[in-house]
């Protein structure tokens, strides 16, 4: 198995991840690791549907994800992982899936969320997740599409945010 991407993105599947990360990293498997839409069969339904053919695509709670890398039935493939928030990548991590990199994406607006980037909101509870990692050895970064520059997640975050 070969992990070539893991994206925090709450889009999940869309155009931007389907046009220009797919190709950028060569992947040919989609996994989502999301309790919300492996919970909804007309949203999972929907995601399934806009993935080429080509493509493995599977979706699943975040400990049904977690125990399906541990199985081995991904072996063969080269895998854009996608968690839909800071919450659900902490939490397969906590539960095995070890990855050693992570790309911050998306993370909309929201109740008590700062505006980091274009693209990235967090609040004091994203933050302390993302440190979480980071001190187990993750690299976060942030890039949006494959043509931006990564920047560390530290380098967005006010420098008092990050010791609160």
């Amino acid at each position: 198995m070969s992990l070539v991407l893991t994206r925090i993105d709450n889009r999940l599947i869309h155009g931007q991840v389907l046009e220009t990360w797919v190709p950028y990293v060569h992947a040919d498997c989609i996994v989502v690791a999301n309790d919300e839409i492996a919970s909804s069969p007309l949203k999972r339904m929907m995601m399934e549907a806009s993935v080429p053919s080509r493509m493995r695509v599977e979706i699943g709670t975040v400990d049904e994800i977690t125990a399906l890398f541990g199985s081995g039935s991904l072996e063969k493939c080269k895998i854009l992982l996608l968690f839909g928030n800071t919450a659900d990548a902490l939490r397969a991590y906590r539960n095995g899936l070890i990855y050693q990199r992570l790309n911050l994406g998306n993370l909309h607006a929201g109740a008590g969320k700062t505006r980091l980037s274009c693209t990235i909101f967090l609040d004091k509870e994203d933050i302390g997740f993302l440190q979480e990692l980071d001190v187990a050895g993750v690299a976060i970064t942030a890039r949006c599409i494959p043509a931006d520059s990564e920047r560390s997640w530290k380098k967005l975050v006010p420098r008092r945010k990050l010791k609160q």
